[in-house]
């Protein structure tokens, strides 16, 4: 958020001279996502900006708001926008390809580790580049000839 509002600032706009910053915060629960885009919307919020759940989140709403997203997935496969080049409708934003990068974690940890029969993956379940990460490993490491276990965490709430 320092970075957002130092950008922001250098750009000519002030939180509370010339513009308003409200924040949401879903806490990891993406079911309180509907009710906070409502309140946004009910704010009349010139732009929304939102990581994957929260893009998918206001994607699924329909809202008219521009919405700004920060995605290690890709967007276009998870329905932000129509291609990367021409994002169309009210959705863009910034990728990061850290997904694509569970295969070159998979080499290193091969490195490090030659003589590994099993390879376990930590995961949020919850978010689609986990999915695609997890996807891309398992193809991995089942042609290496290893065995792949998943492993979610227990939140305890």
């Amino acid at each position: 958020m320092a970075a957002f509002r130092q950008g922001l600032s250098e750009a000519g706009f002030v939180d509370g001279r010339n513009v308003a910053i409200q924040q949401r915060w879903a806490e990891g629960r993406d079911d309180r996502l509907p009710a906070l885009l409502a309140d946004l919307i009910s704010l009349k919020a010139a732009v929304i900006v939102a990581n994957t759940p929260g893009a998918l989140a206001a994607k699924a709403e329909g809202t008219n708001i521009p919405v700004v997203f920060a995605t290690g997935s890709d967007p276009v496969r998870d329905g932000l926008v129509a291609s990367l080049n021409r994002p169309g409708g009210n959705f863009t934003g910034v990728v990061f390809n850290s997904g694509e990068l569970g295969t070159k974690r998979l080499e290193l940890l091969r490195q490090l580790a030659p003589k590994a029969a099993t390879i376990a993956m930590l995961v949020n379940p919850s978010t689609p580049e986990t999915v695609a990460e997890q996807t891309d490993v398992h193809k991995a490491v089942q042609a290496f000839g290893q065995q792949f276990v998943v492993a979610v965490p227990i939140c305890l709430a």
